[in-house]
């Protein structure tokens, strides 16, 4: 256990988390993902919900603010248009721990395309279908360069 740290995060995690480097991403998927077949480096959370860890990941890692889009969502049925619960329950940590920063849904094919290309994949135990987002990996900026 460490001081100001989400317990959710394990050392494993965390270890992923750190070694990451601007624009990598990095997955965070339901229980239903096939995420030991697309990962190039699986960390399992099992028994974790993925809201819960969402909001653990976003309170130490910076999200991307060097390009348009830096959070992604998967989508019902592969429509971008639709949005379960989940999603919105996505979008409210999201907002909250990047304010500022829109959640992308991505057709079902360009989501599953962008998570085999992902630095990393945690494999939660959401059993809600569609619970899936991905995190691209900003900087944290020295003080006297702090964007306000």
């Amino acid at each position: 256990m460490l001081i100001g740290i989400p317990a959710l995060l394990g050392p494993e995690l965390l270890a992923m988390l750190r070694a990451m480097g601007h624009g990598d991403e990095i997955a965070l998927v339901d229980g239903n993902y096939p995420a030991k077949e697309q990962a190039h480096r699986l960390i399992r959370a099992d028994g974790h919900h993925l809201v819960p860890m969402l909001d653990a990941i976003l309170s130490v890692l910076p999200v991307d603010d060097a390009v348009p889009a830096a959070l992604f969502r998967a989508s019902v049925k592969g429509d971008p248009l639709l949005a379960d619960p989940v999603h919105h329950e996505m979008e409210a940590i999201c907002a909250t721990r990047a304010p500022g920063r829109k959640v992308v849904a991505l057709a079902g094919a360009d989501f599953y395309l962008r998570v085999r290309s992902a630095h990393a994949i945690v494999a939660t135990s959401e059993p809600r279908l569609y619970a899936n987002i991905i995190i691209r990996k900003g900087v944290i900026y020295p003080p006297e360069n702090r964007k306000s």
